[in-house]
């Protein structure tokens, strides 16, 4: 039973040995003519980012070194075991040349990703090649101790190692020299964890800029929580003030009609038009409400639109400025109309102003 055990461990070491060299042949085969390929493109693109051609090309070029990347980070979690997270920043499909160029070069990740090309075609190479030497070096010798000096001596003379192959002897001796170099092929799936180990090094975000990340995170939610707080404070006040002092009043005028229908019709009559006038009132406001908690503009032409619609309604004179390249979520754009129409009850009810200016406008976030 445990020979059995020993044999199937053996076998299992193998084969995880011989698939961890022709991974690393694989990669190695990939990785030289890719890396080269990729930091050519991108340095030239680059340069002729001045000359207005580079606006077309750098988002193209560094779109492919990023899918060269992710595939990367997809076999180093295959094959090796080592997570490599992929943390772009987001970049509108339908933005211009100038913004997804400069959107995109303005990305941390970007440049890690150029940083990550050139060693990636030395020690990136030297890692995955190495994996496949340590199996297929030995191996060879074995084969020419088996034979295979016959073909290769018979241009001249053939070197393994520091062995000169030309007959069956010095054939076994290179034969001898893979038997001993065979014990080092154990070593493939290391040299091959090494591999993937060195692209996260150059790959992986640092923790400085993952906690700068996590801070303006913190801080935008609690942005956001205040907004809402805002807001809902503001419906309250809103409802209390409106629409349910005119139900309230509408429902003492039905009141007082109950009572004047027999005695002054006349009157009852004066104070049902103006129960009616309250429930029209009291529905508008509801419906002025409702679009402020969403308003319908603001859903269907974006956050500048729907601002200007707000300064529209302003009882000052009140300018807007929008400066928005490209449109942002949903919750964003809820969050910066709500804020904006928080200020401007502010400035109109407290503040007493007589003119008020609204500069909106995208402030790009800071690298980590």
């Amino acid at each position: 039973m445990s020979i059995e055990k020993d044999s199937g461990g053996i076998g299992t070491k193998a084969r995880a040995v011989g698939l961890a060299a022709l991974r690393g042949l694989g990669l190695a085969l990939v990785t030289l003519p890719g890396a080269v390929v990729g930091l050519v493109l991108a340095l030239v693109s680059l340069a002729l980012v001045p000359l207005g051609i580079g606006l077309i090309t750098t988002p193209w070029v560094l779109t492919g070194v990023r899918v060269l990347a992710d595939w990367r980070r997809v076999l180093a979690a295959q094959w090796g075991g080592v997570r490599i997270p992929s943390a772009y920043r987001p970049v509108a499909k339908d933005a211009n040349p100038w913004t997804r160029t400069f959107g995109m070069l303005r990305d941390p990740a970007t440049w890690r990703d150029l940083r990550w090309l050139p060693v990636d075609m030395t020690a990136g190479f030297v890692t995955a090649l190495s994996a496949a030497v340590v199996v297929l070096y030995p191996l060879e010798g074995l084969a020419v101790a088996a034979g295979l000096w016959r073909p290769l001596s018979s241009s001249g003379g053939y070197w393994y190692g520091f062995v000169r192959v030309a007959d069956q002897s010095s054939a076994l001796a290179a034969g001898a020299l893979g038997l001993a170099l065979l014990a080092l092929a154990p070593l493939a799936p290391r040299l091959l964890s090494v591999h993937f180990r060195l692209t996260r090094a150059v790959l992986g975000a640092g923790q400085g800029e993952l906690a700068e990340r996590v801070r303006v995170l913190t801080e935008s939610r609690r942005d956001a929580v205040d907004t809402s707080a805002a807001e809902l404070r503001r419906i309250e006040r809103d409802l209390h003030d409106g629409a349910q002092a005119r139900l309230v009043a509408m429902g003492m005028d039905l009141g007082t009609i109950e009572v004047l229908l027999d005695k002054d019709p006349e009157q009852a009559k004066k104070l049902l038009a103006q129960a009616r006038q309250s429930s029209v009132d009291a529905l508008t406001e509801l419906r002025d409400l409702v679009r402020g908690i969403h308003p319908p503009v603001l859903a269907e032409r974006g956050l500048g639109d729907a601002v200007r619609a707000l300064a529209l309604r302003m009882p000052v004179p009140t300018e807007v400025n929008v400066d928005l390249p490209v449109r942002a979520d949903a919750p964003v754009e809820s969050a910066a109309y709500f804020a904006v129409s928080e200020a401007l009850t502010n400035a109109v009810k407290h503040a007493g102003a007589d003119r008020i200016w609204i500069d909106l406008h995208h402030v790009r976030e800071r690298e980590g």
